[in-house]
């Protein structure tokens, strides 16, 4: 994600959201050095979708992800979530952590096809009542995999 996506990328947040992470959001993850945001683009060049994700240590955290209206259900979230898996495992991550809310059943779909689970909630956290939840999978290198003890 680069500052002169910022304009597409809030347009998508917006209209995704009913409370949208700011442009200051958006320009911190951009500079932090925890921070990897990045942007799905269609051939021709145009934003279709976007991922923040952070890496601290050995955990990763997915904190924003969302596709455009007219791009969803062409599989670019599952690429996105993918991206953040490879670059997670990559970086030396041992667990990815989100929160989804407890009302969007595609995106827990699409986050249990990817072998997340439910680690808890947290009780009316959206300003609609509903809940968070909270998902993590394992994220670790094929070879340790087939070392784990």
């Amino acid at each position: 994600m680069r500052c002169d996506e910022l304009k597409a990328v809030l347009e998508i947040e917006s209209a995704s959201f009913s409370r949208p992470w700011t442009e200051q959001h958006f320009q911190y993850e951009i500079d932090s050095p925890f921070g990897h945001p990045m942007v799905a683009l269609a051939d021709n060049g145009t934003l279709t979708g976007y991922l923040c994700l952070k890496l601290v240590l050995d955990e990763a955290e997915i904190l924003d992800v969302a596709v455009g209206n007219s791009h969803r259900g062409k599989g670019i979230g599952r690429l996105l979530v993918q991206w953040a898996l490879d670059f997670s495992r990559e970086h030396g991550a041992s667990v990815l952590f989100l929160e989804v809310r407890a009302g969007n059943a595609e995106a827990i779909a699409l986050y249990r096809s990817f072998g997340f689970r439910e680690s808890g909630r947290r009780k009316n956290y959206y300003d609609n009542g509903e809940d968070a939840i909270l998902m993590e999978m394992p994220v670790c290198r094929q070879s340790e995999e087939n070392h784990a003890v």
